[in-house]
């Protein structure tokens, strides 16, 4: 049996890695090599095009329990991720080059798996197909896409940080702290209140690059500019991306506020400023962020972008198993269903392989359940009752919970769900 997979993201990626480690031929179309997308960069599979890391490992929230789910699972990608992992404080870093190169070499090397550098158009087949293109289709692909699913589709706007040399920072006026360990993970740039005052009102008053006619200010909540944040106001900057909460420099002082810079590669070249996704124009990112103490001489590597996120009305096309209920020869994963985040997006990866095996081996489908952070988060993009789907990372509001068990504490609770939810898959699955 032969599956194409469109898109060799991380979603794409995952499912060719469990399509193919269970025996299925898969031809994996990936079209960077032609044409490249506004935010591609590296000619490697599975490109993190924003942040360079896959958020927090502390299972004490969603996004950490969902690491050891799909440990538990199999995650091709989240193996990756460790074997690419960079320090940053308590989340799973990766030196985004080396994590994609390591990507692309395993998928181009396994033996069930065929890559095509090519755009694959042809929605109208019969065969297996699983959509994971991502958040950025070309033109020629979205046509053919409404002809399948109708023009409903949805869209929000999304952003990207800057990336600077570690080498131009001015050492003497930043320093090292991390919010959550003591380590040299991240880079603190502290600000005193004239300081804050005098970015935010250049943030508020800067030039945003023009967006086009067709493209509506719907912004994901979890990604916003930086100057969106600041246009909201002053005290969203001091509780979100410029948080001194934590931050104590030398001498024990927490500085009114400050802004991070984490460690984006493994040779500790490069810094992302984490939290300042913009869209501000090239020329006036330099002039503002270079107005940050020991940024006077910053070079930037990579300026923040914006870009159109599309995705598909999910509840009301897809089953549980991320299988199009009207073509169900059709299955999709990744941003394109409204799963929001990396993580989440090679997770619904996993999960369409799973829906596409059942349906290769004519098996009933055992769906992840509501108890689980993976089951939880595909309920919630699959519900039926959602008129409208808005994009959702994992986060522990989604998860099923018995309401009769009282806990003592907010820890407890989420120790529970941890464990429970690890039982749930290994009695499922009979790990």
């Amino acid at each position: 049996m032969k599956v194409t997979i469109i898109g060799a993201g991380l979603a794409g990626c995952e499912a060719a890695w469990q399509l193919a480690e269970n025996g299925v031929e898969v031809h994996l179309y990936e079209k960077k090599k032609i044409h490249k997308n506004e935010i591609q960069t590296l000619e490697t599979f599975a490109e993190l095009v924003c942040s360079n890391t896959f958020r927090s490992v502390s299972t004490q929230n969603a996004v950490g329990i969902l690491k050891k789910e799909l440990e538990l699972l199999g995650s091709f990608i989240l193996e990756c991720a460790y074997k690419t992992q960079i320090p940053s404080d308590d989340a799973l870093a990766v030196d985004r080059e080396q994590f994609s190169k390591l990507v692309d070499k395993r998928i181009r090397e396994h033996k069930n798996i065929k890559i095509f550098e090519e755009e694959f158009l042809d929605l109208e087949t019969d065969e297996l197909v699983l959509i994971a293109t991502g958040p950025l289709c070309s033109e020629e692909f979205k046509i053919k896409l409404e002809q399948i699913l109708g023009k409903q589709k949805l869209f929000y706007l999304d952003a990207s940080a800057p990336i600077l040399e570690k080498s131009s920072i001015d050492f003497s006026k930043v320093y090292y702290k991390s919010r959550h360990q003591n380590d040299n993970s991240y880079i603190c740039i502290p600000l005193n209140e004239t300081q804050f005052n005098d970015f935010h009102n250049r943030l508020i008053n800067a030039e945003q690059v023009k967006l086009k006619d067709f493209e509506q200010e719907i912004f994901f909540k979890g990604c916003q500019p930086i100057e969106q944040l600041a246009k909201t106001s002053k005290k969203i900057l001091l509780r979100s991306a410029m948080s001194p909460n934590g931050l104590t420099n030398e001498e024990g002082i927490e500085p009114y506020s400050v802004v991070q810079l984490r460690r984006d590669d493994a040779i500790d070249n490069l810094y992302n400023i984490v939290g300042f996704q913009t869209n501000l124009t090239w020329k006036e990112q330099k002039e503002i962020f270079s107005t940050l103490p020991g940024l006077e001489n910053a070079v930037f590597r990579r300026f923040g972008v914006m870009h159109k996120n599309n995705f598909i009305n999910s509840p009301k096309i897809l089953n549980n198993k991320l299988q199009m209920m009207r073509k169900k020869n059709i299955f999709f994963a990744g941003q394109i269903t409204g799963v929001e985040g990396y993580i989440e997006s090679f997770a619904s990866g996993l999960v369409a392989a799973m829906g596409i095996l059942s349906v290769i081996n004519k098996q009933k489908y055992k769906p992840l359940p509501q108890e689980t952070v993976i089951g939880s988060l595909i309920g919630y993009i699959t519900n039926p009752k959602h008129k409208k789907l808005k994009p959702m990372k994992s986060n522990m509001g989604l998860i099923k919970i018995d309401l009769n068990i009282k806990f003592e504490s907010k820890k407890e609770k989420n120790e529970y769900i941890y464990k429970n939810s690890l039982d749930t898959i290994k009695k499922l699955y009979s790990i």
